[in-house]
């Protein structure tokens, strides 16, 4: 399972990027798209997700601002971060969840800076 994330970047406060995720490899498919993120010294956490049925979870701290999109022929997954704010900074981490019909796989990216200066 390959995925690869573009988008990252230094950015000032109160600005958006947008987030891109290619995600392939799978022969199931991709069940779960998604992003997480590890703020720096901090641990890698959910920020959004979307499962191929179109439930979102968000983490709170990005509701009202983050939006997650999925292209399911494509098998993308888009992150449309608005109004940046400073602890937003960290390394955002594609992810993907996969069902083999036995059980399911979590898979991160490599991950691409997003950086937010105030």
């Amino acid at each position: 399972v390959q995925l690869q994330a573009y988008g990252g970047g230094l950015v000032q406060s109160g600005v958006f990027l947008r987030l891109s995720c290619a995600a392939s490899g799978s022969e199931f498919g991709f069940y779960m798209l998604g992003w997480y993120r590890a703020p720096p010294g901090k641990r890698r956490d959910m920020a959004a997700t979307v499962d191929t049925d179109g439930k979102i979870r968000l983490a709170d701290s990005v509701k009202g601002r983050f939006t997650i999109e999925r292209d399911n022929a494509k098998n993308m997954v888009y992150l449309q971060m608005d109004g940046l704010k400073p602890e937003d900074t960290g390394v955002y981490y594609c992810y993907a969840q996969i069902f083999t019909g036995s059980g399911y796989n979590n898979y991160w990216g490599q991950g691409t800076q997003v950086t937010v200066s105030s």
